[in-house]
């Protein structure tokens, strides 16, 4: 009777609680890592099973940006394990091989990982998925660094797969396959060296690594889901890398993530909610990144066709960065140099006029031209810088011949409006034109992936505040003063809400700076002075305006908010300090920027001097076009003190004064050039008191 009563209680407990192994029952989701892996890389006849499981798959790229712009396998399992940016703090390669520990291991030095500012919270997804009552299983040394707790152990471990005799006893499993990065190590570190391996070398390795995920598939149980991570790069040229995610609804689609709100992009901290979820375990709230997504559906040659265009696009524009800026440079520096000696000696200054619209019209002109789908041309990149030309010099004719041509404000109001509206244009469609830009960013950096990047902030400022000056002069010659006030902080308000709104322009130093640039602006519109006191109050206001959106951000769904609310989770958490000093060291390193600094440098000085010195320098047509039109004046001042906050708050430093240099400088020459001396004395509505 007792063995019968005995039975029945532990019967019932069985199925109210039921014990450990009994959970083991549901398949394991694997992580499958295999850095350096390209989707040129992929395809039927040199890696059967890649494009197996690429069939059975959701597919997309991952960016894998961890700190830096480069990331080795060790930094991108770091990453994955921490569920934040995260890295070694040197140049890397390989994780260290796992010390056995009976049938588990524990990584060495993983005290030391987490006592680094970015290594913080290594061992997040070990340490989630056993606070969920389950174990975990590691094959390969980066698998074993991936799911560590925060001790640095893992359950079960294997130094490869044929080594694992039970491949269902947990929950989660990861798999290290490594043999595709490992040629290209050196000493241990990955070289500073685009690519270390010919064609052919590559591809045995890359045969070797299919060969590895092959082992793997054929000995996971039926109905496992699998996500598949290229982790990291594979040397100094940053890429998209391979990402799959193969479960019961996979339908060939393409994966993205809120964390991009692109389609087909995710981020290497998505890695982790991915599993976790996938698992159906709860994510830690330090995670930062969001599980993968699946969206547009297309046949897999297609899909592997898109991504891998998505890569080559995204490595052409960074690669083609350096050489344009350097090119932009020289050519405004030169074109400085040349008015200076054409304004000199009174000669005809028409064309100078005209060749300054066309520099204004450049910056905008490299987003402009991702309307054409110059990435499915021949030659792409050609197609990129023949498309800037001709937009800008579109932009210049219709500017210079249009009926407002007759006014000296009339051209370079045109010039800055198309600014202006094309940026925000941009910003309601989603921020298609900035991405895998000349000025804006691309994936393959990792930087940011929607929303309004630095230089696009620094031409949205400029533009707006010149088009308001622009309109604003009209409006105080017809005596409506309080009118132009009123058009000035109207447009500069709604400019710098796009700009700041989460979702849409998601810029967080930017409003910091727009809101003094509209400030100064409206006040000298107004006639009235701006002093130190003031300036730094305008200051505070915008980081006030900034801290408000960020709040509205983070009072939305976890999936919903942008890196605002983020932020504002991580000030609650007492976690934001790494990234302040991240950002911090990125604007120091951009301060003294060899390709922007000449811009800065000559173009305020040309401004300078045009105004301290005008007869030698200009001719006086600076000097001229405050005088013919006194609001262009707070309109120029307003976009330098945004330019020159922005500077100072975004990680781009020196990038965003030179672009309101670059556009606002060459406007305001135009109008001075083409305005003639007003016979009489300005009246006293048209001065501004532009002393700050």
């Amino acid at each position: 009777m007792r063995w019968a009563y005995f039975l029945l209680v532990a019967s019932a407990l069985w199925w109210i609680a039921p014990p450990a192994h009994a959970a083991q029952e549901e398949p394991p989701v694997a992580l499958i890592g295999v850095p350096g892996l390209l989707w040129d890389d992929v395809d039927p006849h040199a890696t059967p099973n890649l494009w197996r499981l690429a069939g059975e798959s959701d597919l997309g790229s991952v960016s894998v940006k961890t700190v830096g712009t480069l990331a080795c396998p060790f930094d991108g399992w770091l990453s994955v394990s921490a569920g934040v940016r995260s890295a070694v703090g040197q140049r890397c390669g390989l994780p260290p091989e796992p010390e056995r520990t009976g049938e588990g291991a524990r990584v060495p030095g993983f005290d030391g990982l987490r006592a680094r500012r970015d290594g913080t919270y290594a061992g997040t997804l070990g340490a989630a998925v056993h606070a969920a009552g389950h174990c975990t299983t590691a094959v390969g040394p980066g698998a074993a660094l991936a799911l560590a707790d925060a001790d640095g152990k893992v359950d079960v471990y294997a130094p490869e797969p044929a080594a694992l005799a039970d491949w269902s006893r947990c929950r989660v499993l990861a798999v290290d396959v490594d043999e595709l990065i490992r040629p290209y190590l050196a000493g241990g570190h990955l070289p500073a060296v685009p690519d270390a391996l010919g064609p052919e070398r590559r591809r045995e390795a890359v045969r070797a690594a299919d060969a590895e995920v092959g082992a793997a598939l054929a000995k996971l149980p039926a109905g496992a889901q699998v996500v598949l991570s290229g982790i990291g790069d594979h040397g100094s040229v940053p890429h998209l890398r391979v990402a799959m995610w193969k479960r019961a609804e996979a339908s060939g689609a393409l994966l993205g993530t809120a964390s991009t709100r692109r389609g087909d992009i995710v981020i290497i901290t998505d890695t982790t909610p991915t599993v976790l979820t996938a698992a159906g375990i709860p994510v830690p709230p330090t995670v930062i990144g969001l599980p993968w997504q699946a969206g547009e559906r297309l046949p897999l040659e297609e899909a592997v066709a898109e991504l891998r265009r998505a890569d080559m696009m995204g490595t052409g524009i960074r690669n083609t960065t350096g050489l344009f800026f350097t090119g932009f440079a020289v050519i405004t520096v030169s074109f400085y140099a040349i008015a200076y000696y054409v304004l000199s000696r009174r000669r005809n200054a028409g064309a100078v006029g005209v060749v300054a619209l066309g520099l204004a019209a450049v910056p905008v002109s490299t987003y402009a031209v991702n309307v054409f789908p110059w990435g499915h041309g021949p030659y792409p990149i050609a197609l990129v810088i023949t498309g800037v030309v001709a937009i800008a010099s579109a932009i210049t004719a219709f500017a210079v011949l249009g009926p407002w041509r007759r006014g000296p404000l009339g051209p370079p109001g045109v010039v800055a409006a198309i600014i202006g509206i094309v940026m925000v244009a941009d910003l309601l469609t989603g921020t298609n034109l900035q991405f895998n830009s000349l000025m804006g960013y691309t994936a393959v950096v990792g930087g940011r992936y929607y929303g309004l990047a630095n230089i696009p902030f620094a031409l949205l400022a400029t533009s707006v505040l010149m088009t308001a000056a622009v309109a604003a002069d009209h409006l105080v010659r017809a005596g409506r003063r309080r009118a132009a006030v009123a058009l000035v902080s109207t447009l500069g308000v709604a400019a710098m809400l796009l700009a700041g709104w989460p979702g849409i322009g998601s810029d967080f130093g930017g409003v910091i700076a727009f809101v003094p640039g509209i400030a100064v602006t409206a006040l000298l519109v107004a006639g009235k002075r701006v002093s130190v006191l003031k300036f730094v109050g305008f200051c505070a206001l915008g980081g006030v305006t900034v801290s408000a959106l960020a709040v509205l951000d983070y009072l939305r769904p976890a999936p919903s908010q942008t890196h605002l609310g983020r932020f504002v989770g991580m000030v609650l958490e007492g976690t934001f300090m790494p990234m302040i000093l991240r950002k911090l060291g990125a604007m120091l390193n951009t301060m003294l920027s060899p390709n922007l600094m000449p811009i800065v440098i000559t173009g305020l000085a040309f401004l300078i001097f045009a105004i301290m010195r005008p007869g030698k320098i200009s001719a006086g047509v600076v000097p001229q076009a405050f005088e013919r039109a006194p609001m262009l004046k707070a309109g120029l001042i307003g976009a330098l003190v945004s330019g020159v906050v922005g500077m100072l708050v975004n990680d781009s430093g020196t990038a965003v004064l030179s672009m309101v240099v670059a556009v606002a400088v060459p406007l305001v020459l135009y109008a001075g050039i083409h305005s003639e001396p007003l016979a009489e004395p300005a009246s006293e509505e048209a001065p501004v008191a532009a002393k700050i």
